[in-house]
């Protein structure tokens, strides 16, 4: 904090104002008011502390107020003028400070997760929101009932939980397109995952993907993609997971690699239920519980809330359309790839 030698500036014209005012009992004119405003943003600008500073106003006018023999009431009340007019530049110069802040900040998200900066460049400015790009981060996204901006209650409930659990540790954690987004250096999994779980508290049960560990300064924005495509395949899958691991579902973007492949795959394998009674949907439906249970056919069935009897007849009705037995262990592989095919193709809903 500066001393009273380096603040003395913010007081300039104040002993000749307060003497004035004081002996004539008038109130401050308009151009007195800014000057006092204008001295307070300077202050501000300059970093000084407001207490330091109003503490300097009350002892300068301990020294003028004996000098003017004026009533209590007309000194106390140019004291106040003068300090309201201050403090209002200070805290307006504050408040410009912080709109700038805000708008640096999200510009950098932007371009971090856009790629659309220079790398360099983009390197640079990470130090400045606490990221090395260097080294290897991962992002976690988190998605509720609701949109969500920074400022929202929500952010700031998980933002003070990370920072009381890890204080800043080179944590990021902001907003995009309603979702929280948590940057965090890519060997920190616990901070992911204690994020992971504050949001799915804090969102009421919303769900979070976790993209893998990337390199580099282009390594934010994959693993932003990764977490992104994590929550796609989760909504299009139906997966009930609250927390999803880019790393365990690589699977299916190579499955879908190939999209015409995978097309061929769903109408020659499960394209014969179509002629069932009531469509494909039913017996797609008796696959993927039945897949899903580990080929259990208890389990399957109580899922579906059918008879083991019931869930039986479908599977039997399931191979003599397609003609490939769920059971069998040389025919179960395709079955099931083309069920997490139809499923992610959206078959039969949608003509493939």
């Amino acid at each position: 904090m500066s001393d009273r030698g380096n603040t003395v500036h913010y007081l300039h014209g104040y002993a000749e104002i307060l003497a004035e005012v004081s002996a004539t009992g008038r109130r401050l004119t308009r151009d007195e008011i800014e000057s006092r405003r204008a001295l307070g943003e300077q202050a501000a600008d300059a970093g000084h502390g407001l207490r330091a500073l109003i503490s300097e106003h009350l002892t300068a006018a301990r020294t003028v107020w004996p000098q003017t023999n004026a009533p209590a009431d007309t000194a106390l009340a140019a004291v106040q003028q003068v300090i309201d007019a201050f403090a209002e530049g200070y805290e307006r110069a504050q408040r410009h400070a912080v709109r700038q802040e805000e708008a640096a900040r999200r510009e950098f998200i932007d371009d971090l997760l856009y790629g659309r900066s220079d790398l360099g460049r983009l390197a640079e400015r990470a130090v400045r929101f606490g990221l090395r790009l260097s080294h290897a981060h991962a992002v976690a996204v988190a998605e509720g009932p609701a949109v969500y901006d920074e400022g929202d209650a929500v952010p700031r409930q998980v933002e003070r939980a990370l920072i009381g659990r890890f204080g800043d540790r080179d944590i990021l954690l902001t907003t995009k397109n309603g979702r929280l987004l948590c940057i965090a250096p890519g060997h920190q999994d616990d901070v992911l995952a204690y994020f992971a779980k504050q949001a799915y508290a804090a969102t009421d049960g919303g769900r979070v993907a976790i993209g893998r560990p990337q390199p580099g300064p282009g390594g934010v924005v994959q693993s932003y993609e990764e977490a992104l495509n994590a929550l796609e395949l989760a909504e299009r899958l139906g997966l009930d997971d609250p927390v999803l691991r880019a790393a365990d579902l690589l699977v299916y973007p190579v499955l879908t690699r190939d999209r015409q492949a995978m097309a061929d795959l769903v109408l020659d394998a499960l394209g014969p239920l179509r002629t069932a009674r009531g469509g494909a949907q039913v017996l797609l439906d008796t696959l993927t519980a039945y897949f899903e249970c580990g080929c259990v056919a208890a389990e399957a069935a109580r899922r579906l809330t059918l008879s083991v009897r019931a869930l039986t007849y479908r599977l039997e009705r399931i191979h003599k359309l397609t003609g490939a037995n769920p059971a069998d262990p040389a025919h179960r592989y395709m079955l099931q790839t083309a069920v997490i095919g139809a499923r992610l193709l959206d078959w039969p809903a949608r003509d493939i």
